[in-house]
């Protein structure tokens, strides 16, 4: 690895501190170089609405008044050249008197768009990009999808038995929740919905289990509830319809009104995943964990619109019961935790989601 790919490996990791707090913005880090090549400063995008990464690393920390003169900069996102929450980030690079610019990947936003580096190679600044543009791209995943695909990024997640159940038999107790897996990921589950805008389960897993869909366990953001309500069946003394979290509810009953924190939807349930998907992408939703039932699992499977999918496999056996959703891949990676374990898919393929 040479030393342009070790500093962009610190602006993915000054990046990743942002996780969480800047959707739907990028997840952006910057490094700053002296002329003698040593870091004179850093920065990242902290939260949305607050200063990128690039004016952090050369204006805060009694940063302003610095010379950067003949600096190289490093970011892993080309800088922004429009104005949006707070002005174009090129445009300070240039006044600062950086020399270089040395970029992972450029941005898909249009209101950028290679816009950014137009400004730089204009005022004479020499741009390197591409630097570990896979890894750049991975890291903002959410972001390009969004940008790309027109429609949040879709995680797919469950908890199976050992024996490939995801729930019991409920034909003789159709009520109550069974954990399948251990503490450990239970907690990492809370963690993970801290790092996504949305969170969504079917109409059956919200009457059978009554979830309330938070973060609770972990320290951060609850995520946006979504579920499916198509006829209004679902009574509202639900934890999911409590008006502490936002919720929102796609149903094809237009009589059900909205209340505190509860929004309903109505959409054509011919069209129902690119009509959900869709509207979250208009509402700036980037990212959204599925977590079931298996009939709303399945449906994001068979129409090809998800990106990764985690499977939980505990230590359990039901004999009998649900068949967990089935992936005909080998997973990307696998993950122990005692005697439970998480396997790691991506879909290279998957779709589009063509404007509506």
């Amino acid at each position: 690895m040479n030393s342009d790919e070790l500093l962009m490996q610190r602006c993915f990791q000054l990046a990743r501190m942002g996780q969480g707090h800047v959707s739907p913005n990028p997840m952006v880090g910057c490094v700053v170089l002296n002329p003698a090549g040593d870091i004179v400063s850093e920065g990242y995008h902290q939260y949305i609405g607050g200063y990128h990464a690039e004016r952090n690393a050369l204006t805060a920390h009694g940063n302003e008044g610095k010379d950067f003169t003949g600096c190289t900069l490093y970011v892993n996102l080309e800088p922004c050249s429009h104005y949006g929450k707070t002005p174009p980030c090129a445009d300070l690079v240039v006044e600062k008197g950086i020399k270089k610019v040395v970029i992972s990947t450029t941005d898909p936003n249009p209101l950028v768009a290679g816009g950014g580096i137009l400004k730089l190679k204009e005022a004479g600044i020499e741009v390197v990009t591409g630097v570990l543009e896979k890894e750049g791209r991975y890291l903002n995943r959410r972001f390009f999808t969004f940008m790309e695909k027109h429609r949040p990024y879709v995680i797919l997640k469950w908890a199976e038995t050992s024996d490939g159940f995801m729930d019991i038999d409920r034909s003789a107790n159709p009520h109550g929740n069974y954990w399948i897996t251990n503490d450990i990921l239970k907690t990492l589950s809370h963690k993970w919905r801290t790092t996504e805008d949305a969170i969504m389960v079917g109409t059956n897993t919200v009457a059978n289990d009554n979830p309330s869909l938070t973060a609770r366990l972990w320290s951060g953001h609850n995520p946006l509830r979504i579920t499916i309500d198509r006829t209004g069946r679902l009574p509202h003394s639900l934890h999911i319809f409590d008006g502490s979290t936002p919720t929102v509810v796609f149903t094809e009953n237009s009589s059900l009104q909205n209340r505190e924190n509860l929004t309903f939807v109505n959409v054509d349930f011919q069209n129902l995943l690119p009509s959900v998907l869709y509207y979250l992408y208009q509402n700036k939703i980037q990212s959204i964990i599925v977590e079931g039932g298996k009939q709303l699992i399945n449906c994001f499977l068979q129409q090809n619109l998800w990106d990764e999918a985690r499977r939980l496999v505990g230590n359990l056996n039901f004999g009998k019961g649900l068949p967990a959703p089935v992936i005909d891949a080998n997973p990307d990676k696998t993950e122990f935790f005692g005697d439970n374990a998480i396997k790691y898919y991506h879909n290279p393929c998957s779709r589009t989601l063509t404007r509506q």
